[in-house]
């Protein structure tokens, strides 16, 4: 006896959302919060954000010389290590290209720095060509700090341990150096099209 009425043929997911979904993903409309550690107060009139290139030298924009750049609004995909996929999503902020637009550098690595001291290492070319940005903006409201408020970095190619939350500033290096989770065995680039979620992946 068949266990369905004829022509009922389950629920099928958009075809769409299956090519956007890399392997070993689920959907989530929810925004799962998770940190490796306590959420840091940093109020915007006490945020600055510090590119320090491989040299030493250092160009530091504070709250309102940060928002006077100009803005971009990315409309991303982002993709939890822990395996959840959340599309759509929307932010407001300001492309790396602009922020390393007068920085001159011949560094190959970027080692991203938050308050609280969480780092992440991530290719400079991974930050350039319209991929990253330093976001202050999700859903059009102001980014609230579990979410990495006042600001933080946004990598959506790469899994969402990569986009740093509250984040201080950037040094350019010539060689890698691991970031916190990296140092503790996740993967150094961390591709979730490719499932690189612990070192040797």
């Amino acid at each position: 006896m068949p266990l369905f009425s004829p022509g009922f043929s389950g629920r099928r997911r958009d075809a769409d959302v299956d090519t956007r979904l890399p392997p070993g993903q689920y959907l989530t409309e929810d925004f799962p919060v998770l940190s490796a550690g306590p959420t840091p107060g940093v109020h915007p009139d006490n945020w600055t954000f510090t590119v320090t290139d491989e040299a030493g030298g250092r160009k530091v924009w504070d709250w309102a010389a940060f928002r006077a750049l100009p803005q971009e609004t990315p409309h991303v995909d982002i993709h939890c290590v822990t395996r959840w996929t959340k599309l759509d999503t929307e932010w407001q902020g300001v492309s790396l290209d602009t922020l390393l637009a007068d920085i001159e550098t011949q560094a190959d690595y970027a080692l991203i720095e938050s308050h609280g001291g969480y780092t992440t290492d991530i290719p400079l070319e991974d930050l350039l060509d319209g991929k990253a940005w330093i976001v202050h903006s999700f859903d059009g409201r102001d980014l609230e700090p579990e979410h990495g408020g006042p600001a933080r970095l946004l990598v959506p190619h790469l899994y969402f341990w990569k986009s740093a939350k509250w984040v201080r500033g950037i040094r350019l290096l010539d060689e890698d150096v691991p970031g916190f989770w990296e140092a503790a065995g996740y993967h150094e680039y961390g591709d979730p099209w490719r499932e690189q979620r612990y070192r040797g992946d």
